[in-house]
Formats: structure tokens, C-alpha cells, sequence
């Protein structure tokens, strides 16, 4: 089959592998026909997250009709089709059992390798490191998908891939991410960062009962999709200084709510301390340009929420923790619990409530993807969100 390959910075190839096979009882094989590039997988693009392994196949956004289940599966059958979330997780650990899914306590393989990092081992990812598990991943022709009987969702109904395929992560990540931010009726809810999971994190704050959403980017064609569709208003950091002008907006008290819907590599603008952050890290004195994170705790109101769905990697660098500590903020963040979302998101989308292809702005062939990462990494074309044909 063919997949898409990591070999390093900037590297990506499309290269025939083996067809993966059924290693375990609880395994199922799909034959993937949507995947997509999520923003997470521009931190590999840019080698940022350590313990990847040249040739291994990326990608976590992934559907497919299941072509062969391993005996332990009982739920799934040949010809369903289903949609696969990015976090493997087995159903039944301590973790699992109180809907954690992505810090599942079996999924992982290389759980002593993530400890001696993290201290503790989240769940396994699809391509997504082997400190994360080594699992080859969904930009493919053909996935291995472990724990078979506790992940993929059947889609039952005739909704087309492009409505459906986003519940493998970004709309329930942006809908976590709106959940950890705690809002409350009329809530004033920030969001930095307008890509793909910050335009479900504005869908999501509106469901859950916002008075008024604020995204904040500096990207035009992002801007003008959270205008549109996410009804936001809208901050453009490179024109006004967030600060001053969310204080303006909010009376001097600042936004209840604040989501990072950015992660590690927040870009530099103007400002010296992202200035720095990339200084840092080009030159491995930092693994993690924090910027949004400073600008987040400087902003939210006291007593407010930070969630924080953007990846990070490891360590951050002059976190302002003092005004946080005295403003009495609240964080709230982690890899999202996927299947916990799966079936009450699903409903919304047959329901009529959000068609989630709104974000989708490329739609190409699986070997375009190596020239898609650029594309999308550097905001290049208009480019917001991709989907793989295979």
C-alpha cells in the first residue's frame, strides 16, 4: 500500500509499504477512504516532537470501511464503516473506565520510555512518536487499529465522509477544549489561534451557552472563516495588541474564558518574548514557544479559566506562574478523550446542528500530501484544513 512517511525536518515522502495485518485478537484492518492533515502533525513537519523514527507513516484524522476484525472483535463486521479516533485506548483500565481515554493505562507500548519523560504514560497515538506507542498511522491506504471493539464508530447513516471524518479528532477537541474552559451562560470566551480546532472551539462555546466569542489570529482567510461561520469577533494580532484591546472589549475585567488553541510553536509577530521562544528553540536552549500561554494568564479575567487544547511538547520558559497564582486562575487541559464524544457529536451532525466539512478548504490525493504539509504549515493558498483522498 501506499503511506505517507516521515524522514525528518520538512521531509515527508509517499512511499509503498507492507499492508498491515491482524497481530492481535482485539485488532481490525480498514481500508481508508478520508484522512486528513491535522495541525498537531505540522509539529512533526518541523521536528519538534522527539522519538520519531525515519519511515515511520503519520497521521491520526483517518475513516474507512473495515476489511478484516481480529475474533476478540464482536462490534465491528466486514463492509462497516467507521470512523477511527486518534487516541487507542482499551476500555476497561482505571483510566478508561472513567471515560479518560487518552491517558489509558494499556494502549501504550512504550509506557516506560513516555514515564522517564512525563512521569506517567498517556494512551498510545495513531503516528504520533514511539514514545506515544510507534503505531503507524491513518494517511494510508490501509491502517492497523488495536482495541478495535472500544474505538471506531459505525457511521450507519449516508452522511458523507467529509461530515463525519473530523470526529476522529479536531471537533471533538475543540468541543473538549470548550468543555475545559468551564463556561458558564453569556460567558465571554477567547480563543487564539483559528485553525481547524479553534474554529470548532468557537462552534463549540456558542453550543455551550457563550454570550460572545472573541478569536484572535493573524491569518485573513482564518479570521474571516471565524467571522462567518463562527460568529465571532475577531482580533487580528499583527494590527492591535491583544491586551488593550480585549480590555477594551470587556470593560477593563478581560474574557472569562481563554483557549489555546495554538500549542508549542506560537508564531513570533512582534513581540520579544516569542521573538525569544524562537530563538530558543532553534538553537535547543527550549523545546516550546509559549507565547499565547504568557498572553492567556495576562489576559483572563481573575478567577477565570484557561483550556489549553494546543499540543505541547515539553518544557516552557518564563511562564508568568505568579500572576496566574494571584489572579486565581483555573488551567484545564490534555490530549482529548475521544471516545467519550463520539456518539453525542455524531447525533449533532445527523441532527442538522453543525456540518463540520465547513472548515475543509483542500481536498487532494494521498501523494500530494508531502507538498500539502508546506502548504498548510505555512498558510500558503488559503489553506485551513486538508483532506487526503487515498
Amino acid at each position: 500500500m501506499k503511506a505517507v512517511r516521515w524522514y525528518g525536518k520538512e521531509d515527508m515522502r509517499v512511499e509503498e509499504v507492507p499492508d498491515p495485518v491482524i497481530q492481535e485478537p482485539r485488532d481490525a484492518v480498514i481500508r481508508i477512504t478520508s484522512t486528513a492533515i491535522c495541525g498537531s502533525d505540522l509539529h512533526l513537519y518541523d521536528a519538534f516532537m522527539p522519538t520519531m523514527e525515519k519511515g515511520d507513516i503519520v497521521g491520526h484524522e483517518p475513516m474507512g470501511i473495515v476489511e478484516e476484525v481480529g475474533k476478540g472483535v464482536k462490534n465491528l463486521k466486514k463492509g462497516d464503516r467507521v470512523v477511527v479516533p486518534f487516541t487507542i485506548s482499551c476500555g476497561s483500565c482505571f483510566f478508561c473506565k472513567r471515560g479518560l481515554y487518552s491517558l489509558c493505562d494499556t494502549s501504550n507500548p512504550n509506557a516506560e520510555m513516555a514515564r522517564k519523560v512525563m512521569g506517567q504514560s498517556p494512551a498510545g497515538l495513531f503516528g504520533y512518536s514511539h514514545m506515544l506507542g510507534g503505531f503507524a498511522g491513518g494517511q494510508a491506504e490501509y491502517l492497523r487499529v488495536p482495541f478495535a471493539d472500544v474505538g471506531p464508530i459505525k457511521i450507519e447513516s449516508d452522511l458523507p465522509d467529509e461530515q463525519v471524518l473530523f470526529l476522529s479528532d479536531i471537533f471533538p477537541t475543540g468541543y473538549m477544549a470548550a468543555e475545559n474552559a468551564q463556561i458558564e451562560k453569556g460567558d465571554t470566551v477567547a480563543v487564539w489561534g483559528c485553525g481547524p480546532v479553534g474554529q470548532f472551539t468557537i462552534k463549540s462555546a456558542w453550543m455551550l451557552g457563550a454570550g460572545r466569542v472573541i478569536a484572535i489570529d493573524r491569518v485573513l482567510e482564518r479570521l474571516l472563516m471565524a467571522e462567518a461561520e463562527g460568529k465571532a469577533e475577531i482580533i487580528n494580532f499583527e494590527e492591535e495588541k491583544v491586551y488593550d484591546r480585549l480590555m477594551e472589549m470587556t470593560g477593563g475585567r478581560g474574557p472569562d474564558c481563554c483557549v489555546d488553541a495554538v500549542g508549542c510553536e506560537a508564531h513570533a509577530g512582534a513581540s520579544f518574548d516569542a521573538a525569544l521562544d524562537k530563538m530558543k528553540t532553534a538553537v535547543f536552549l527550549a523545546t516550546d514557544r509559549i507565547h499565547v500561554l504568557r498572553e492567556m494568564i495576562w489576559c483572563c479575567r481573575k478567577g477565570g479559566t484557561l483550556s489549553i487544547p494546543g499540543v505541547y511538547i515539553g518544557f516552557v520558559d518564563k511562564l508568568p506562574f505568579g500572576p496566574a497564582m494571584n489572579k486565581g486562575l483555573t488551567f484545564r487541559m490534555g490530549q482529548t478523550h475521544v471516545q467519550r464524544y463520539l456518539k453525542p457529536l455524531l447525533e449533532k451532525v445527523e441532527n442538522g446542528e453543525i456540518d463540520p466539512s465547513f472548515v475543509i478548504t483542500h481536498r487532494v490525493s494521498l501523494a500530494e500530501a508531502p507538498k500539502m504539509y508546506k502548504t498548510f504549515r505555512d498558510k500558503e493558498d488559503g489553506c485551513i484544513k486538508v483532506v487526503l483522498k487515498p
